[in-house]
């Protein structure tokens, strides 16, 4: 069973059904026993930085998630904000508390692009990972500019490079949405379903 955190901020019919079209179970929990238990769990996120912290924080949910994903040979999967609120800041909300889990800010894009990065964009895999290169639905105005030490990444091209996935062990963040990216995301999280393991950045 697949436990998709419910913190009332992202819109997840997209991947409910992603997950529907692969025959997976699912659940939406907002119980901490289910994260600490569950052989899969999905981080999702679409919206505001601060109100996906505050939300979180409500349901008491920050050191079971944080525990969670510090425990890499367990599967969990953080997309787009929820990849976002792995770092320990944002420049969205800089009064906002990330999770922590990588220790940088996530920065917003440039003046020279047009904010949000609303489309397809490409996504090349840096070190060995759980995917190869493709194209990937993206919509966000803030991102991750290096990649954290000891996991491995992938980097898109928008206004310059910034880093569109990380990995280490069965732990797997997306900047971009797997669930609206076609077949090539869905083999994505047919991947991170079945478990592959990359770690120490991205050697298997």
């Amino acid at each position: 069973m697949i436990q998709i955190i419910n913190t009332g901020v992202a819109n997840i019919r997209s991947l409910q059904a992603a997950f529907d079209r692969l025959g997976e179970p699912w659940q939406l929990t907002e119980s901490p026993s289910d994260i600490e238990t569950a052989s899969h769990v999905v981080l999702p996120g679409v919206g505001a930085f601060a109100a996906a912290v505050e939300s979180i924080d409500r349901l008491g949910l920050r050191e079971t998630i944080i525990e969670r994903i510090n425990t890499p040979q367990l599967a969990t999967l953080s997309i787009c904000l929820g990849m976002q609120l792995l770092g320990r800041s944002s420049e969205e909300c800089e009064t906002s508390v990330g999770l922590g889990v990588i220790p940088h800010e996530i920065k917003r894009f440039g003046d020279n692009v047009k904010v949000p990065q609303l489309g397809w964009n490409v996504v090349q895999p840096q070190t060995e990972g759980p995917y190869q290169t493709g194209e990937a639905y993206f919509a966000n105005s803030f991102r991750l500019v290096e990649p954290p030490e000891g996991w491995g990444y992938a980097n898109s091209e928008y206004g310059g490079q910034f880093i569109s996935s990380i990995w280490r062990g069965r732990m797997l963040a997306c900047q971009f949405h797997p669930e609206l990216s076609g077949e090539w995301g869905q083999k994505v999280l047919q991947n991170w379903i079945a478990g592959e393991t990359f770690a120490n950045g991205g050697q298997s």
